[in-house]
């Protein structure tokens, strides 16, 4: 009976649910027995379980009392809103057994909930989602920010610039192009569409470049350090470009006034975020002991407010680009008083509050596709654009890549990487159709269309790059050493940009050249794992002996 268990598809299943963590869980002496592993879950898991629905019950009652109707089930707002994003959560956690990103089980969780009348988000929810909608933007860029690393953009920087800008404007001119003859959408539109479905998802890419880095493939020409700051660079152009768009669309102002409005956004967008982030350097003062959460609320008001404040004086796309700005010098700050790049409290802060934002947002924007309402002939001439430009993207992506030190199959591997979409469409698609109050009108239309490409540019772009990503990496690219990630190092244990970089490239590349092989080296400490051919003997030894 227990090889039929050990072997059923349900054992496994149960295996892959229980995540590995760094100390063993503390438990009753009758957990096991009523608990057998690893069929249940840990009493740690339990735990953490029971203690999140009773804050989320709790929680739910007072603000019950202080709203009332407006959170009670079955149709109020935000009772309908807490159940999406609590299934979304769910359907997040299903697809990531699944290896892919938990974004895509979001989506279609919303998807799937809107058309089947468990939730109706129709346009009651419009000013909630749009400030949900701003401050997951906020820690997007935040994070997007903090998760630079200034010493492989300082080493890769003509190959980011390269193949990070120039395919971006490629693939959103071609995006222009084609939505404003075959959606007959206006050229104000077309352009806003283009510059957001430019834009990289890292929230993709990441856990498949971190199953990828783990068994050491890529790591010697530091191709997953390349993409990551290639989807940074792609995301901060897309949310700066589409701010200047959208503020000079919906802005009454002069026409010398809307000429100035770029370079001005630009300019003043990037000089306070700089000076935010010093002054985020200098308060609170570094030996406080309130000085990580200090630092952290700092930059999380900061860039609300930038956001927030820029769209209310007419310069949107200043705000965006100050977060990014502002978090890049904070990182830069505080890496010199004794922060490291790979263990920041903050950027494991704003991972945390992504964590809480994910769900809501994608479980959101999943829910406004109504199939009811959708064009099927409007929905395959998308799909039909979202293909050519993903192809067109591909193919400039290993063009410029020419004449870097990549092989073929490694450019190809790049350009299958920086094809996902998903965390700027979704933050940005929606809103446009939130600024226009005529549903009568050709500019609802044309936002409507925008939606309706950036939602199925998710559906389409982020399995698939996902998918390709994890079958197309051992075949294209060269598996050097397998690192040893220290124990504890990080405090989540979900895949991290900061875990795809902990591993200097330069030294990785120097071995390999030297016919060097089997030896794991970590950044963060001075020990190597050097494994014999029958992988029992382990042994640890002085790094620098290597």
């Amino acid at each position: 009976m227990t090889n039929f268990f050990d072997s059923s598809w349900w054992y496994i299943f149960c295996l892959k649910c229980r995540s590995e963590e760094n100390h063993p869980s503390w438990q009753p002496s009758i957990w096991p027995k009523l608990c057998p592993y690893p069929f249940c879950p840990t009493y740690r898991q339990f735990s953490r379980i029971m203690a999140l629905v009773l804050i989320g019950v709790l929680a739910w009652c007072i603000l019950y009392s202080i709203v009332g109707d407006v959170a009670a089930p079955p149709n109020g707002i935000l009772y309908q809103l807490i159940i999406l994003s609590i299934s979304a959560h769910i359907g997040g956690w299903l697809m990531r057994l699944t290896t892919l990103p938990a974004l895509i089980g979001m989506l279609f969780t919303g998807v799937l909930f809107q058309n089947t009348k468990i939730v109706n988000i129709d346009d009651q929810f419009s000013e909630i989602s749009k400030v949900l909608r701003e401050v997951a933007l906020v820690i997007i860029l935040i994070r997007a920010g903090l998760d630079l690393d200034p010493q492989a953009l300082k080493r890769l920087k003509y190959a980011v610039l390269k193949i990070g800008l120039i395919p971006w404007f490629t693939e959103a001119a071609a995006t222009a192009v084609l939505s404003k003859f075959l959606l007959k959408m206006s050229w104000s539109y077309s352009i806003l569409l283009g510059s957001i479905i430019g834009a990289v998802s890292p929230a993709v890419v990441v856990s498949c470049l971190f199953r990828l880095r783990s068994k050491g493939y890529g790591v010697a020409k530091g191709i997953p350090t390349l993409i990551i700051a290639v989807a940074g660079i792609d995301d901060a152009t897309s949310v700066a470009i589409y701010g200047v768009v959208k503020s000079i669309m919906f802005s009454n102002s002069s026409i010398t006034q809307m000429i100035l409005q770029g370079p001005v956004a630009i300019i003043g967008g990037l000089a306070f975020g700089v000076m935010w982030g010093i002054i985020c350097n200098y308060t609170p003062e570094k030996h406080d002991p309130f000085m990580v959460p200090l630092r952290i609320l700092l930059l999380l008001v900061g860039g609300t407010v930038t956001v927030l404040g820029s769209e209310l004086i007419g310069y949107g796309g200043a705000g965006p680009l100050a977060c990014v700005a502002a978090a890049f010098t904070c990182l830069i700050c505080w890496t010199k008083q004794g922060w490291e790049i790979e263990d920041n409290p903050a950027a494991t802060a704003f991972e945390i509050f992504w964590m809480i934002f994910e769900p809501i947002l994608f479980g959101i924007t999943g829910a406004q596709v109504k199939f009811s309402e959708l064009d099927g002939e409007i929905v395959g001439v998308a799909v039909a654009i979202l293909l050519m430009v993903i192809l067109l993207r591909m193919l400039f992506t290993v063009l410029v890549a020419t004449g870097s030190d990549y092989n073929m199959k490694e450019k190809i591997f790049i350009a299958f990487a920086l094809m996902a979409k998903a965390t700027v469409q979704a933050a940005l698609g929606p809103v446009a159709l939130g600024e226009i109050t005529d549903k009568n009108s050709e500019d609802y239309d044309y936002a409507k269309k925008l939606m309706v490409v950036c939602i199925l540019s998710i559906m389409v772009s982020a399995p698939t790059g996902a998918f390709l990503i994890t079958i197309s990496g051992p075949r294209l690219l060269t598996k050097t050493k397998i690192p040893v990630m220290p124990e504890g190092w990080r405090r989540s244990h979900r895949p991290s940009i900061r875990d795809i970089s902990i591993i200097d490239e330069e030294e990785e590349r120097e071995d390999v050249e030297n016919g060097t092989g089997g030896i794991a080296v970590s950044c963060s400490n001075s020990f190597i794992t050097q494994k014999n051919s029958s992988n029992k003997d382990v042994s640890k030894i002085d790094g620098n002996s290597s």
